[in-house]
């Protein structure tokens, strides 16, 4: 490299001696010959012979130029060093601020670029000029290398002056072109902490970027910083903020805008109208569609055609088909030609509620007024027919409609769609073998349709044998796909399958997408390979695939319920140094997560930082904070919730009333969650078992038995089903108040009802019978348990084996207890004090010795109790020896205890 710049070096040096000294003898001597090439000939251009000045500019000119690419040839060489400086030096045009633009203006690579730029700089020992600035910029834009541009600006800024227009949105619009709109953001805030003015365009072209991206919030800040700067903003900039607000649903900020817009003296037009109707219509606020519909007339403009026609599909989709109706004929009424667009709306709106014999007659009605119905009103009829599965009619409406219009890939596409969803693949085959009759072949729609629906039915092998069949040179698969095809395989369980499906998309040199990832993360997970799913987050990261909020919400859900809290956390935090914005559903997944791991205090604070962040709060937010204020006993804030979301016109579902009657129930605060029981079913909510076991359980606990059952009679009145859980809390309550004959009634009626018992039923059962000393039957329970599969656990093993020991049946209490430790399970203190006095009693004492020490070593409390009934059976079977051992054990107790209570 270090020979090719000297070598390219001495060439330069040759050509520009040439240049300044050689240039005039030589022109001299081609124009005396006659052969020689002329003035014009010799540079390429024709020029006026006037006088000799205008051909010592041309000359100048033409060495400038030559010079420039002379230096732009030095740099493409690099890389930037002495050698390359020494070069360069040769150049004394090269000092000159005309000369440094040519040359920036030439160059592609910012960073040679902004090395040469430094360089001039250091060799004149001068600023440089706005359009080298300028120019820098430009390469800066090209190069999508902006690391520099805050440095850039603050030395224009000492400079005193600043980009030019067309280079501040050139930075803006490349950044809009790569779709990196938060970067194109940041750019115009770089140029506003330096007191720039950024230009007009640049700022529509990205608030019209950031308008299909649904980015109201970043919208508005610009048009308030365009308003700050002075900047005239009209009427179709206030449609284009209004239209993204209201699509978003955020209704008061779009109204605040409008409002703004009035107080501006700014009047809407038809366009504004026409867009206030249509979305604030389609987010569900029909009354404010209607509101604007009569304003715009009463302002004295006409309904256009849009009018009617958003007007119409707003009415039809809110269900208020009547009203569209007599808008549709008051429209209609005095028209010689109809409006194809308000009768294809209303021909849906018709067949969305299933009334097809309106929806035909308004086809019959159009040929009566001289035009015939397009292809697009009978595939509105056909979707609709599909949707309600109607499938023999759609096959004749198609039949019927080919007198009036030629099918289209949509309506093929249409039918295609509606048999496959029924599973009827060879109807579906058939339709496709008509669309080729037509002269029309299955589109990547058509594919992908087919196998997504087949997917869906489970109709798996078939949804392959439609992707293997693919001629690829007519039709190829594309991501969508591979990702119904790959999503299908991973949730039936054939996550290996998908995986090799995804190994195949990348060989097909198809870039997978973040809903790719999504699914085989979330179906690794689902089936139970988590280290599956982490290797693909990791490949995804490799293969330079940017997670979008979905993949990483799914992930860190699929992450929390896999018990992985920490890395949950880790993946909250790795959204927000993404640079992605955690939405409603990124904290209801971390809420949820963080309760269940047993940190559901933290719900309160994560439930403001989400209120301070501007989140918009959905009633599932609420809810799952609610459920997590309550599982951490903090049932008043839960209830203040409850209250604010009826405040904010979020009407509390059961799931809401269930957690916090649930919160309440278990503090006790019994009375105040009967009132919201009660509240509940005046708003007529469809009441879930899940609430009545809670109060269930409740009542039982402080022994109100009678409302208990009062609960639950209600319970069966409205036709739900007791679960298991609300048996086993009304058993509970009643072993515990000592009503065992009630309770085995209700075992009994529990049994009648195909209710089968678990483990938790005969724990509580045992458990009661033994507490009234009812062991005999307690065993009898105990035998049905065994016999029924069921395992016990150590409470109802200990419970047993107390029970028997208590009842005298030691021999099968010590079986039980072998066999108990036998099968793997690790006797508890309570357990080891049962068996050892039930053994002292019996007159085995030595086997109640060996237990004895057995707990001593394992490190089990003995109780006093205990100690004095074995040391009574040592001394009278004259064991004298383990006697004492016994009485030291049972002084050093008493020790400890003496010691305790002086302390």
């Amino acid at each position: 490299m270090h020979m090719k710049i000297l070598l390219k070096s001495r060439v330069l040096n040759f050509r520009y001696v040439l240049k300044c000294r050689l240039i005039h003898p030589l022109s001299k001597k081609f124009s005396s010959s006659s052969n020689g090439p002329s003035s014009r000939e010799l540079y390429g251009k024709i020029v006026p012979f006037s006088d000799g000045s205008n051909q010592d500019n041309l000359r100048k000119m033409e060495s400038v130029r030559q010079s420039v690419d002379d230096v732009c040839l030095v740099l493409e060489t690099g890389p930037w060093g002495p050698d390359l400086e020494n070069a360069l030096s040769m150049f004394v045009e090269s000092s000159q601020p005309e000369f440094i633009v040519k040359v920036l203006r030439r160059l592609k690579d910012f960073k040679m670029a902004l090395q040469y730029f430094r360089w001039v700089e250091g060799k004149t020992e001068q600023a440089h000029c706005p359009e080298a600035y300028n120019s820098l910029l430009m390469i800066m834009a090209r190069s999508r290398n902006f690391d520099h541009l805050e440095q850039i600006l603050e030395e224009m800024s000492i400079a005193g002056f600043g980009p030019s227009n067309n280079t501040c949105i050139e930075l803006v619009a490349t950044c809009v072109k790569s779709r990196k709109l938060r970067e194109a953001f940041g750019i115009i805030q770089t140029m506003r902490k330096f007191k720039f003015r950024p230009g007009f365009s640049a700022f529509t072209t990205l608030i019209g970027a950031l308008s299909t991206a649904h980015e109201s919030d970043l919208m508005l800040n610009l048009f308030h910083q365009m308003q700050e700067l002075g900047y005239e903003v009209s009427v179709h900039l206030f449609t284009t903020l209004v239209r993204a607000f209201a699509k978003g649903g955020r209704v008061d900020a779009a109204l605040s805008l409008l409002d703004e817009m009035r107080s501006n003296s700014y009047n809407a037009d038809l366009v504004l109208y026409n867009v206030c109707i249509d979305c604030f219509g389609k987010v569900g606020k029909v009354d404010m569609a209607w509101k604007f519909f009569h304003e715009m007339k009463a302002q004295g403009l006409m309904p256009d055609d849009v009018t009617y026609t958003s007007m119409i599909g707003v009415l039809c989709k809110a269900g208020r088909l009547d009203e569209a109706v007599e808008l549709f004929e008051n429209m209609d009424h005095d028209r010689d030609v109809p409006c194809i667009y308000a009768y294809n709306t209303m021909i849906m709106g018709y067949g969305s509620v299933g009334k097809f014999e309106e929806a035909y007659s308004l086809l019959e009605r159009q040929k009566r007024k001289g035009c015939i119905p397009s292809v697009i009103a009978y595939n509105c009829i056909l979707t609709c027919l599909g949707k309600m599965g109607k499938i023999e009619e759609a096959l004749r409406i198609y039949e019927e409609m080919k007198i009036d219009a030629v099918p289209n890939l949509s309506t093929y596409n249409i039918l295609i769609d509606m048999l496959c969803r029924v599973g009827n693949v060879e109807a579906a085959f058939k339709i496709q073998e008509a669309m080729k009759e037509a002269g029309l072949f299955p589109n990547i729609m058509t594919i992908n349709i087919m196998i997504d629906r087949l997917c869906k039915a489970q109709r798996l092998d078939e949804a392959c044998s439609i992707f293997l069949g693919l001629d690829h040179t007519v039709c190829t698969p594309d991501a969508m796909t591979f990702c119904s095809l790959i999503d299908g395989l991973g949730k039936s369980g054939r996550v290996d399958d998908a995986y090799r499906l995804y190994e195949k998309m990348l060989d097909s040199d198809r870039t997978p997408n973040a809903v790719v990832y999504t699914s085989l993360i979330r179906n690794f997970f689902k089936w139970g390979r988590k280290e599956d799913g982490h290797k693909i987050y990791k490949e995804m990261n490799n293969r330079g695939c940017s997670p979008d909020l979905t993949l990483l919400n799914t992930y860190m859900d699929c992450v929390f319920k896999a018990n992985q809290v920490e890395k949950g956390r880790a993946l909250f935090e790795e959204i927000k140094a993404l640079g992605l914005i955690p939405d409603v559903r990124s904290y209801s997944i971390l809420i949820h997560g963080l309760v269940k791991a047993g940190f559901a205090k933290e719900t309160y604070k994560l439930f403001y930082e989400m209120k301070e962040q501007g989140i918009h709060l959905d009633t599932r937010a609420y809810n799952t904070v609610i459920y997590g204020l309550c599982r951490s006993g903090q049932v008043n804030k839960a209830y203040q919730l409850l209250e604010e979301m009826k405040t904010k016109n979020l009407d509390p579902t059961v799931v809401t009333y269930g957690s916090v009657v649930d919160g309440l129930a278990k503090i006790d605060r019994l009375d105040e969650a009967y009132m919201l029981f009660e509240e509940a079913k005046s708003k007529v909510l469809d009441l879930n078992v899940v609430i009545y076991s809670s109060l269930i359980d409740g009542f039982g606990k402080v022994g109100r038995i009678d409302e208990a059952y009062l609960i639950m009679e209600e319970l069966m009145q409205k036709g739900l089903t007791p679960s298991i859980y609300t048996w086993n809390c009304l058993l509970d309550a009643l072993v515990k108040a000592e009503e065992i004959n009630e309770a085995l009634v209700c075992f009994r009626s529990m049994k009648d009802m195909n209710c089968a018992p678990n483990e938790v039923t005969y724990s509580i059962m045992i458990n009661g019978l033994c507490r009234v000393k009812k062991f005999n039957k307690a065993f009898v329970f105990w035998q049905e348990m065994q016999k029924s599969g069921l395992k016990p656990n150590t409470i109802t093993y200990t419970t047993m084996i107390s029970g028997l020991a208590k009842a005298g049946n030691v021999i099968e209490a010590k079986g039980l207890f072998d066999r108990f430790k036998g099968s793997g399970g690790i006797p508890d203190s309570a357990c080891y004090n049962a068996i050892i006095e039930g053994l002292s009693i019996a007159n085995r004492t030595m086997d109640a010795y060996d237990l004895f020490e057995e707990t001593r070593l394992k490190g089990c409390r003995i109780n006093s109790k205990t100690c004095v009934v074995l040391l009574d059976a040592l001394h009278k079977a004259d064991c004298l020896e383990q006697a004492a051992i016994v009485g030291a054990v049972l002084r050093e107790m008493a020790k400890s205890k003496h010691a305790t209570r002086f302390y």
